[in-house]
C-alpha cells in the first residue's frame, strides 16, 4: 500500500508557500515539511481540515492512495 502526499501540488495550484500555509493553518513549517515531503505516519483529521480550509480543497485532492507493484 502506498499514501500519496500531493500537498506541494495543490500548494502549487493555490500559489501559497509552504511558510503562508504554515501560518494559516498553524502547524510548525518542521511538521507541515515531514507531511509534504511524505515522511509523516499520520495525520490528525483536525490538522487536515485545516489544511484543506487553507487550500480551499477536499482531503482527496492532498491523499492518494496506490497498489504496491509487488
Amino acid at each position: 500500500m502506498a499514501i500519496i502526499i500531493n500537498l506541494d501540488v495543490m500548494m502549487a495550484k493555490r500559489k501559497m508557500s509552504l511558510n503562508e500555509l504554515s501560518d494559516k493553518v498553524g502547524i510548525t513549517l518542521s511538521n507541515l515539511s515531514i507531511l509534504k515531503n511524505g515522511k509523516a505516519k499520520a495525520i490528525r483529521f483536525e490538522t487536515l481540515n485545516a489544511i484543506c480550509n487553507a487550500l480551499e480543497c477536499k482531503p482527496g485532492d492532498i491523499i492518494d492512495y496506490t497498489e504496491d507493484e509487488n
